[in-house]
């Protein structure tokens, strides 16, 4: 006999992590909870020596009763001799792909490659077709797997997916488990990948190296504070060294930028998480009488040069074609959008307003709540990187 462990209650009062989670409720269901808020039933049970993974679908579309009801029945089905997973057709996507993990990508790739390409699975894909039998997946609904990712901005993550997933066909046909790679078929199916004039950087570890590398930057401790902010905050680098200690209100956490300084001359409003505010306040024990933040060093009434924050990742070993101080907007947005947040929220926080010139004269404050949240998210994230063991170690 099994013990159910979860109920409406408890659910609800889930919160979300920075990565994925399980919640166990009895005899091989479980709850799973994204980084993004979503959450999804899944089945695990083992037949014989091998393991079957079913998702069960969204909640709350699917409840909890129902979802105890799909998993009695597949019980009862396996104690009966029958193999209910295999009656749909042949192995699923996600056992192929899991599989694929184990077999091709362990031991050859990173831990933190192998990490985030199963994240990318995990949190992307299996949601929308993990359960489905590989050999009865269609092109059309591999395309609308990435077609959603695209829809929310991040195209060159909806290529990095696709390209995941046919190389998990390409090892069903190997294996025999399914026809043909269907990634072939979608080629010149996706918009192409924005190219931007702004490296970039989106591998965790880099990054992660990227941070400690900040933290030990020699130099002026004002330098040092001002890089550390532009990746906390990401604002635009003009943003970032003319800010001025009058647009600070440490009280109501925010860094309110005025809009004859913003690039589309709308006001913005920047929530602080609490790093950003620590850096602050270490910057404030030495500029904080002044009128700028991140003064010129030689004199107080202007802001520091243009060049100074660039200047200083290239003393930490980044060329100009691997990192700039505006690198670190189109960094934040990859990520963000890579853990489904809404993008809608992102792009406020990145001061993407409305081209209507009425909608964007109310637009600065607009989701100031989420973006509070997911401001505090990002610094949390990247520290998280930052402490991550390096992959040399």
């Amino acid at each position: 006999m099994f013990k159910d462990v979860l109920t409406d209650v408890k659910i609800r009062k889930l919160e979300t992590r920075d990565r994925r989670y399980e919640i166990h409720d009895g005899s091989g269901l479980y709850f799973e909870v994204m980084p993004s808020g979503r959450k999804f039933w899944r089945i695990r049970m083992t037949i014989g020596k091998q393991v079957y993974r079913r998702s069960l679908g969204e909640y709350p579309g699917v409840s909890l009763k129902e979802a105890r009801r799909v998993r009695d029945d597949l019980r009862l089905k396996i104690a009966a001799g029958d193999n209910p997973f295999e009656e749909a057709g042949g192995r699923t996507f996600e056992q192929i792909a899991r599989e694929w993990l184990k077999v091709k990508m362990i031991p050859v790739r990173s831990p933190r490659h192998v990490q985030d390409t199963q994240s990318r699975l995990e949190r992307l894909v299996f949601p929308e077709i993990g359960d489905s039998p590989i050999k009865s997946i269609s092109p059309v609904q591999l395309l609308a797997v990435v077609r959603k990712i695209e829809a929310r901005g991040a195209s060159e993550l909806a290529h990095k997916v696709l390209q995941i997933c046919g190389q998990v066909f390409r090892y069903g046909v190997a294996i025999g488990e399914a026809d043909r790679d269907l990634a072939v078929d979608l080629r010149g199916a996706l918009v192409p990948a924005k190219r931007t004039h702004y490296p970039t950087m989106t591998d965790p570890a880099e990054i992660g190296a990227l941070m400690r590398a900040m933290e030990d930057l020699n130099g002026s401790p004002i330098v040092r504070c001002a890089v550390r902010l532009q990746a906390y905050c990401f604002p635009r680098p003009g943003e970032l060294r003319c800010a001025e200690w009058s647009e600070v209100d440490f009280e109501r956490k925010e860094w309110r930028i005025p809009g004859e300084k913003m690039k589309m001359k709308r006001a913005h409003i920047v929530p602080l998480s609490r790093q950003a505010l620590a850096i602050l306040g270490e910057a404030e024990t030495y500029t904080g009488g002044g009128r700028y933040i991140f003064p010129s060093i030689r004199t107080g009434d202007r802001p520091m040069s243009d060049m100074t924050v660039n200047a200083a990742l290239r003393r930490l070993g980044y060329d100009k074609d691997q990192l700039t101080g505006h690198s670190f907007r189109s960094i934040a947005s990859t990520i963000m959008n890579e853990h489904q947040f809404n993008p809608d929220v992102i792009e406020r926080s990145l001061a993407h307003v409305e081209r209507n010139s009425i909608r964007a004269a109310y637009n600065h404050a607009e989701f100031l709540p989420q973006r509070r949240e997911l401001m505090q998210w990002w610094a949390d994230w990247l520290d998280e990187q930052k402490r991550a063991k390096p992959l040399s170690e």
